[in-house]
């Protein structure tokens, strides 16, 4: 039997001291990410001038451009910002993924002796710890224009002779890498693919090395090709990994501000080829001459609406389906073997 010492001390509880080492993280969240986010979705049902209430009408402008010429405008550049958000979003996730896929294998593969494999690991690593704006300036001096003086990529397309010079002018005819289209689309792709696939690389490194090796030594035994264990053992094992590398890589390229902010050579406008949602909701938020803080907070609203529904539809069509159905499985049964019991009185035979 306990003594009064012994039962004193269980009856001693610790969890308070518990609570109180998480509290400062909750008390950063609400100041920082809760009560804005609150008050974002206040401020998108106030008028953008005067901030009385005015319901729905800032979501009827963006989603529907009902007003008169401003409001389609609105409208109008939200769904521009939009296509491109998307376009910026999947133009770079795709390649990151097979690159960051390849590496991944590549490295993880224990017949494959990489020298150096470390090394290689934080050199692909290192672009994802540089600031944007360092980026910015960096693609901007590569890929100058004949206005402002060639950079140096269309210097190297020269010597290779796909730019040409004017030999009156001694100007160069450069690739409009800044304000062109579709090449700046390219460059920015490239740059976010550049910056993210290693960060990609090491997520799906991590889900590989968590599978059972047995499985990897089976299929080695049994005859099958690198191919056939990569597409039938490690691909359907790391659908987890790919399913919260896809989700996460897609509220980040739903909120695509950093790079497209400032790769431009107007430091007061954005192209219209890279104008995303962020940006919109920035430059409408942040506007010295009519500040439009209704439609800002309306289309982030918008926009968290958007991630969420896109990120259920992702989660939906990466689930374990073999999981699933097992578990459906054992609910059948159990709701079977539960009937049972109750047609014998409760007693099973």
């Amino acid at each position: 039997m306990a003594s009064a010492a012994q039962r004193r001390i269980k009856s001693i509880s610790y969890a308070k001291y518990g609570y109180l080492f998480i509290l400062p993280f909750f008390l950063v969240y609400f100041f920082f990410q809760l009560w804005p986010l609150i008050n974002t979705f206040i401020l998108s049902f106030q008028d953008n001038k005067d901030s009385h209430f005015i319901g729905l009408d800032n979501y009827k402008t963006i989603l529907f451009a009902v007003g008169n010429r401003t409001a389609k405008n609105v409208s109008k550049t939200f769904f521009m910002s939009f296509k491109n958000t998307i376009i910026l979003w999947v133009g770079n996730f795709i390649p990151q993924l097979i690159l960051s896929l390849t590496l991944a294998v590549w490295f993880t593969e224990a017949n494959t002796k990489i020298p150096g494999k470390g090394f290689f690991k934080v050199v692909m690593y290192l672009p994802n710890i540089i600031t944007a704006a360092s980026v910015a300036v960096l693609f901007l001096q590569l890929c100058g224009e004949a206005e402002n003086g060639p950079g140096a990529l269309n210097l190297l397309l020269h010597k290779m002779g796909i730019v040409n010079q004017d030999s009156v002018s001694e100007k160069y005819d450069t690739i409009k890498f800044i304000t062109g289209m579709w090449q700046s689309r390219g460059v920015v792709m490239f740059i976010q693919t550049w910056m993210w696939f290693g960060n990609t690389m090491i997520m799906l490194m991590s889900g590989i090395q968590g599978i059972n090796p047995s499985l990897f030594e089976a299929a080695s035994i049994d005859g099958a090709t690198g191919m056939q264990t990569f597409w039938k053992i490690t691909l359907p094992l790391l659908s987890p990994i790919l399913a919260y590398t896809l989700v996460t890589s897609m509220i980040g390229g739903l909120q695509m501000f950093d790079i497209p902010y400032l790769y431009h050579k107007d430091p007061n406008k954005v192209s219209n080829n890279l104008k995303t949602v962020a940006v919109y909701i920035y430059e409408y938020f942040h506007d010295q001459v009519d500040p439009k803080m209704g439609y800002a907070g309306a289309a982030s609203v918008i926009l968290f609406f958007i991630t969420l529904i896109l990120g259920c539809i992702a989660f939906y069509m990466t689930r374990d389906k073999d999981a699933i159905a097992k578990k459906k499985m054992m609910k059948k049964n159990a709701k079977r073997e539960k009937f049972a019991s109750k047609q014998f009185g409760g007693y099973g035979v």
